[in-house]
């Protein structure tokens, strides 16, 4: 942010934020340098409970700043991963009122969602702490901005939850931009459902995909014809030694319209009984029991699919599960010790959009406290 590009007495960079920024902050800023600057004090917080995960926003003010000769001084109130309560003060941006009226709309933009997205990915992995996670959220963002947030998020929250639970966390996330996130250059993933239809079966299309990345893991999806069991034992049994070497994965993304291969509803009480007698008994929601003995990607689902690939002498081929895991769903899961080497989260993480919003206050001027009443929580103490 340092070249300038200066039009008609704007550089490029503040044209920019004009641009993008709420329009009383834009005249504000007039009235202000004007009237004459102030220092101030900005108080930056949530409504809700969240994990702090500020990089996205201090890096923007960072650059900012260098811009407006740094004229204001950022203040972390936490330390990146801490939680921190409602209404509490994530950050404190002292300096110019000028140089920093026009920054609220964009630097909170940058700071909400990632906090709550970290949150999201914190309850997720602790309900879950021995199954890896994989973000696979960026076709549901809306920009590649918001997808940079939702991955750094997702890092974030995984961290957290290893520190605090032992969990694998988050272990990579599905495109290159952000993979960095996670300590690795490339995304990971195989196939989409289109590939199975391209090939015309779930076998071809493992086989291409082999042929085609013969040094890479191979996760095959298995629900594309309805035959969940069939198709992961028959490319089993086609990659033996994918399977020895752990790098055979079949993924369960059976939708919540149908049961998987083989099962229904006395079917899927039975596997669970055979694998956690009585656990079903502690669960009263249409919504948990249908996690657990229902369509889609139930508990029942995951234990027998587990089963067949055990009976057949499968044991080291791996089990990823999508579709719909939420925290909810993971905990339901995890109660039950639903064993999912991998899950992948989509639309979960950018979930409960309306509480992502971070509000400012100016909350001193010229180092004199003044805030509007009922935000009094926010001065320093």
């Amino acid at each position: 942010m340092t070249h300038q590009n200066v039009k008609n007495g704007i550089s490029a960079i503040d044209q920019s934020i004009a641009e993008h920024t709420d329009q009383y902050f834009n005249r504000t800023k007039h009235v202000v340098g004007k009237f004459g600057d102030k220092t101030v004090t900005y108080a930056v917080f949530m409504r809700r409970p969240v994990i702090f995960a500020p990089k996205l926003l201090l890096d923007w003010l960072d650059g900012i700043n260098q811009v407006r000769g740094n004229s204001f001084k950022v203040e972390p109130c936490f330390a990146e991963g801490d939680w921190v309560g409602a209404g509490e003060p994530l950050v404190y941006i002292t300096g110019s009122f000028v140089d920093l009226v026009d920054l609220e709309t964009l630097y909170l933009q940058k700071l909400g969602p990632a906090c709550v997205a970290a949150n999201n990915a914190y309850l997720m992995c602790s309900h879950m702490p021995g199954s890896g996670f994989l973000a696979m959220d960026a076709r549901h963002c809306a920009g590649a901005e918001m997808a940079e947030m939702m991955a750094y998020a997702a890092s974030v929250g995984g961290k957290v939850a290893q520190k605090e639970h032992g969990a694998t966390g988050f272990i990579g996330n599905a495109n290159d931009s952000t993979a960095h996130y996670f300590g690795n250059t490339r995304g990971l993933g195989t196939m989409p459902h289109a590939l199975i239809g391209y090939a015309g079966s779930t076998l071809r299309a493992a086989e291409m995909f082999v042929e085609s990345f013969p040094d890479t893991p191979l996760t095959v999806l298995v629900d594309y014809y309805g035959r969940e069991i069939t198709d992961a034992l028959a490319v089993c049994r086609r990659f033996p030694q994918l399977v020895e070497e752990g790098k055979l994965s079949v993924r369960m993304d059976t939708h919540g319209g149908r049961f998987i291969e083989d099962l229904d509803p006395a079917q899927s009480y039975a596997v669970l009984e055979r694998h956690m007698p009585k656990g079903i008994r502690q669960y009263r929601s249409e919504e948990e029991l249908k996690w657990l003995v229902g369509t889609g990607v139930s508990a029942a689902a995951i234990y027998y699919m587990r089963e067949k690939l055990d009976e057949a002498g499968f044991n080291k081929a791996r089990i990823v599960a999508s579709s719909g895991f939420s925290a909810e769903k993971c905990r339901v899961m995890g109660s039950m010790k639903a064993p999912i080497d991998v899950i992948g989260t989509g639309s979960y993480l950018p979930t409960n959009w309306s509480e992502t919003y971070a509000t400012a206050d100016v909350i001193s001027y010229d180092k004199v406290p003044s805030v509007k009443l009922g935000r009094e929580f926010l001065l320093k103490k």
